[in-house]
């Protein structure tokens, strides 16, 4: 089994950065002045444009870290003009590479620009300026000399928000402790930090799952959600949007938990769910009612399905006991639209 490439940094998943491009190059004035050329005329080059600034998906990185630290960034200006008729040369352009799956904002103007879901998705963020003209381009049959050139543009400045939303095929949501993230790590070659207290997963976690015939599919582990999540509550509706672009929820369930209802925690999962977006709640969904090696765990899960009306499946992620077929399901799941 196969992890995606992670960083040892922190996760983060949202930045601010300016973007500016390069100004263009000015133009130049200039004569020409050669031996035995009287009336050598003008001969001066145009301003080189300025470099712009791209922003580019790459699956290199799954975390926008490498952008925390440095919030400019600003292409090279043009080369200005020089005699002869020499033209300045062009700025190099600037090229950040962010994950896929990167929502690119207008910061000023709150609107998003591009949704870069897919390796090598590229926008155009800051133009370059264009270079200003030199005296040969003023040049008339009424202006046989001129001495008039332009100043290279500025290039543009762009304030943007950057928000990561990762992409996966198989969402893992559920209250906290419910078992995700020790889930993931019998599913994958994800390692997630485990222990008995809330919130342990403090970030979203991205595994390969590995199926027999060559088959495979990305699970994401999202941080446990508790009720008022879609208002900020707990670690907030910032890991919500996570969910927003996985083909299925894998609702995991506690059904022998040490405090609380495995039912009135389901349905709590599902209203903020659809508080926050009806598209998300909308979502096909796989339950799973986990920590079915207690003793009790058939009898809860029957209570479960019959309070709920929701057909679970019953797995173990501590002794493997249901992974198989859980992990069938999600294919099966994944894979409808296809043979459709």
């Amino acid at each position: 089994m196969k992890d995606l490439p992670t960083s040892k940094a922190m996760f983060v998943d949202e930045v601010d950065i300016v973007t500016i491009g390069g100004a263009g190059g000015n133009g130049c004035v200039s004569f020409r002045r050669e031996k035995f050329v009287p009336h050598g005329g003008p001969d001066g080059g145009n301003g080189g444009r300025g470099g712009s600034v791209y922003l580019v998906a790459d699956d290199s990185y799954n975390t926008l870290q490498h952008l925390a630290g440095k919030h400019h960034w600003k292409a090279q200006r043009g080369g200005h003009g020089l005699g002869k008729n020499c033209h300045g040369k062009g700025g190099l352009d600037v090229h950040v590479r962010v994950p896929p799956g990167t929502m690119v904002y207008d910061a000023e103007r709150n609107i998003l620009l591009k949704d870069l879901a897919a390796q090598d998705d590229t926008i155009c963020v800051a133009p370059g300026g264009a270079g200003g003209r030199g005296n040969t381009e003023f040049k008339s049959a009424t202006n046989q000399a001129p001495r008039q050139c332009e100043p290279g543009q500025p290039g543009q400045t762009r304030m943007l928000h950057l928000e990561l939303r990762l992409i996966a095929d198989a969402g893992l949501i559920g209250k906290p402790n419910a078992g995700k993230s020790t889930l993931i790590s019998r599913l994958s070659a994800a390692r997630p930090k485990i222990a008995a207290y809330p919130f342990t997963t403090l970030h979203p976690c991205l595994g390969i799952v590995e199926l027999s015939h060559y088959r495979r599919f990305v699970m994401a582990d999202i941080p446990g959600l508790i009720e008022g999540a879609h208002r900020g509550a707990g670690l907030g509706d910032e890991f919500l949007r996570h969910v927003e672009r996985t083909r299925v929820l894998v609702h995991v369930v506690d059904v022998c938990p040490l405090e609380g209802d495995p039912v009135e925690d389901y349905r709590v999962i599902r209203k903020e769910l659809k508080l926050y977006s009806a598209s998300l709640a909308a979502k096909r969904e796989i339950v799973v009612a986990n920590k079915m090696d207690i003793t009790g765990g058939d009898e809860a899960l029957k209570r479960f399905q019959k309070a709920t009306g929701v057909k679970a499946i019953g797995i173990s992620a501590v002794t493997g006991k249901g992974l198989e077929k859980l992990t069938e399901a999600i294919w099966k799941v994944l894979h409808e639209d296809d043979r459709d």
